[in-house]
């Protein structure tokens, strides 16, 4: 074991927020760390003593290939369709085929955007509906920031009129083409990314300079995302607003071009979120609905505000619907019943016609937010997914209504194990569902780690992770648990854990915990947690409120200090909108009491490992370097605090494959032995 950086000096910091005074010992630590000086020396040598720690005793070559075994697997990006040509990403290749996964040619290579010491990285994709050309989001620094880049498709060749704009991350969608492909919408950076101030622009094929703003009428001082939906016959077009709950805040009769855009939805804690279908609006909502229900809205409504004008084709039930697709003259309804998707095929009317034929007991992909899944179509009337287990990788499948399933590829990985879904009770007398995932033939108390998210209406699905994936595949026992905060049994189970029941969450793991611990799944002394972002706010409040409970901890791109994120523009979004007023004393007090960094004390803690992205735009590093000083501090025990921020790496979804390998491996090899689990067999050695 290396020895320790030296702990990081203390200042007699304080904050005083809606009154109440914060102290703030390590505020010196959210300086900038890309610039030479005491920060950057903290941080490179905190990442050196953890790299030391981790990998000493450890094969890292072994670990390292089971990691990129487990990616082989991770979730594609599914090829999208544009009069009869199909574009998919291949690796860092953009291809362009007559199938989804025909031969094809490449059509560009994003080593043609790489800078040095960088990597690009693709954020999102679309072909314009014709087919000619096709947009595509590119970051190089993982930071999600990415810019449109525009490719032709006959020859390759990179247009000259993408807009200079930055787009703040792929939550967007990305672009919105116009139904006569001559130019698209999209949500871009008004000023800097630290800024966070975005509105929705409209750009014509061959304009130069500055894109046009498009005026959406969205709430006054709204940051929220903004995607715009157009009808494929180009009568329509639908302003949806909100990442996690969107609601159709305006409408637009593209009929007559000097008509404006009208107000539809007023802003309310319900979503609405859905597709253009003729002249209605057909969507999935929680009005009056937590496990919600089906609706047309009529678009030409004098007061579509009144739902007396509108039609409910699906009433609630107790599946919990997820998302609503137009596929030629049918809707495909994807729902999850106690988590596992099922998907219901209906006509325009709602009466259903049959249901698709899924391969197993798993998810469908899809993005974390439902505004972002907007982006998703059917060009062509089939209905293209992805779908997998706990135990299988994802694949990809093609259905037409009326016909068979089509497998377009198969799962690259099958792990031999076994899945349980068994609740824990709440100390409200709630259920809480969790899955217990052993390698098959396990019995007994094992080695586990937990893994939860419970926030934002996120729902966590039985699904594949890669890095879950390579603990079964060492001889772990996961758990995945669903907790409230989460999005998997409706909005009244993310509201439960919402704003002034955030404290709900913790308590939801601590009983799944415990009662992992108390059915003799855990083995004793071989617990561990891990989340990510808000989920390692998560981590940061379960080893404050209970480090007896845990070997490790390990926090990924983690949110842990509230009060610090009052500062930040984008973190100040998020925390109005998930847990209270920053200008609220009543708000403060319950934020400073969930706050990890703030609830710090003296205490024999277990193993912590902390990994954080240089250029994370939503959990700052900081964030980390913060909680990590104070825990040194702190720790009475023997277990090392570790903390590692990686270069050109953000909060996940803008960095680099090898990057994300190399973390995946110190995460793993960090785990392994924190739960005395073997290292893996190198591929040779099983010759």
């Amino acid at each position: 074991m290396s020895v320790a950086p030296l702990p990081a000096r203390v200042e007699d910091t304080v904050e005083i927020v809606a009154g109440i005074a914060v102290p703030d010992p390590y505020r010196w630590l959210e300086g900038d760390a890309s610039v030479p000086g005491e920060v950057a020396d903290w941080q490179r040598a905190q990442a050196s003593h953890a790299e030391q720690s981790i990998w000493a005793g450890h094969d890292r070559e072994a670990v390292l290939a089971l990691v990129e075994r487990s990616h082989t697997g991770a979730w594609p990006e599914l090829p999208r369709g544009g009069n009869g040509r199909w574009f998919r990403a291949e690796g860092r290749r953009l291809v362009v085929a007559d199938e989804p996964y025909g031969v094809g040619r490449t059509l560009v290579d994003l080593a043609r955007f790489d800078a040095p010491g960088s990597t690009a990285v693709l954020s999102w994709f679309a072909p314009s509906p014709d087919g000619a050309l096709l947009a595509l989001g590119v970051c190089t620094d993982g930071s999600e920031h990415n810019r449109v880049e525009l490719v032709e498709t006959s020859t390759g060749a990179l247009r000259d009129d993408a807009p200079p704009e930055l787009l703040h991350s792929s939550w967007g969608g990305g672009i919105s083409w116009f139904p006569d492909s001559t130019g698209f919408a999209f949500l871009g950076l008004s000023s800097t990314a630290h800024d966070f101030r975005q509105v929705v622009y409209r750009r014509k094929l061959g304009m130069r300079g500055p894109s046009a703003i498009e005026d959406v009428p969205v709430p006054a001082g709204s940051r929220e995302y903004t995607r715009i939906q157009f009808s494929p016959d180009g009568r329509w077009a639908v302003a949806s607003h909100r990442v996690g709950t969107p609601f159709p805040v305006a409408v637009r009769d593209l009929a007559d071009p000097a008509a404006p855009w009208r107000p539809f939805l007023p802003s309310r804690p319900e979503t609405v979120v859905g597709h253009i279908v003729g002249d209605r609006y057909v969507a999935v909502t929680d009005l009056d609905a937590p496990r919600r229900r089906l609706v047309a809205i009529p678009l030409d409504a004098a007061d579509p505000a009144d739902p007396s004008c509108w039609t409910e084709l699906v009433p609630e039930s107790d599946a919990v619907l997820r998302s609503v697709l137009p596929v030629g003259d049918a809707l495909y309804l994807s729902e999850f019943h106690r988590t596992a998707a099922r998907v219901r095929i209906l006509d325009e009317s709602g009466a259903e016609r049959g249901t698709l034929p899924l391969p197993g007991e798993g998810a469908l992909a899809a993005p974390f937010f439902p505004l972002t899944g907007l982006a998703a179509e059917s060009r062509d009337g089939t209905f293209l997914f992805a779908f997998s287990t706990l135990t299988s990788s994802w694949g990809v499948y093609r259905h037409r209504p009326g016909g068979a399933l089509e497998v377009l590829r198969e799962p690259e990985i099958v792990i031999d194990a076994t899945a349980e879904l068994r609740e824990a009770t709440a100390s409200d007398g709630t259920a809480i569902p969790y899955h217990v995932v052993r390698p098959r033939g396990g019995s007994g108390a094992a080695p586990v780690l937990i893994s939860a998210y419970g926030a934002a209406g996120i729902p966590t699905l039985p699904q594949y992770q890669p890095d879950l994936a390579a603990v079964l595949a060492s001889g772990g026992t996961v758990v995945q648990a669903y907790l409230r905060g989460g999005g998997e049994f409706g909005s009244a189970w993310f509201r439960a854990a919402d704003r002034e029941r955030r404290g709900t969450r913790d308590g939801d793991l601590l009983a799944v915990a415990e009662d992992v611990v108390a059915a003799g799944i855990a083995a004793p002394g071989r617990l561990a947690l891990s989340g990510g972002s808000d989920g390692g706010l998560m981590c940061g409040n379960a080893i404050t409120a209970r480090p007896d409970l845990w070997c490790a901890v390990l926090p990924r791109a983690p949110l842990l200090d509230l009060v610090g994120g009052f500062r930040n523009p984008y973190l100040e979004f998020v925390i109005r909108k998930a847990w209270g007023d920053p200008d609220d004393p009543v708000d403060v007090e319950r934020m400073i009491s969930l706050s990890p960094y703030e609830r710090v004390r003296p205490a024999d803690y277990p193993l912590l490992y902390v990994e954080a992205g240089a250029n994370d735009p939503r959990c700052p590093p900081w964030q980390a370097r913060k909680f990590v000083a104070r825990m040194q501090a702190a720790q009475r025990g023997p277990a090392p605090i570790l903390l590692h921020v990686y270069e050109n790496a953000g909060h996940g979804s803008g960095t680099g494959h090898d990057v994300i390998v190399a973390q995946d491996a110190a995460w793993l090899a960090c785990l392994l032995g924190a739960l005395g689990l073997p290292d893996p067999v190198r591929p040779e050695s099983r010759r």
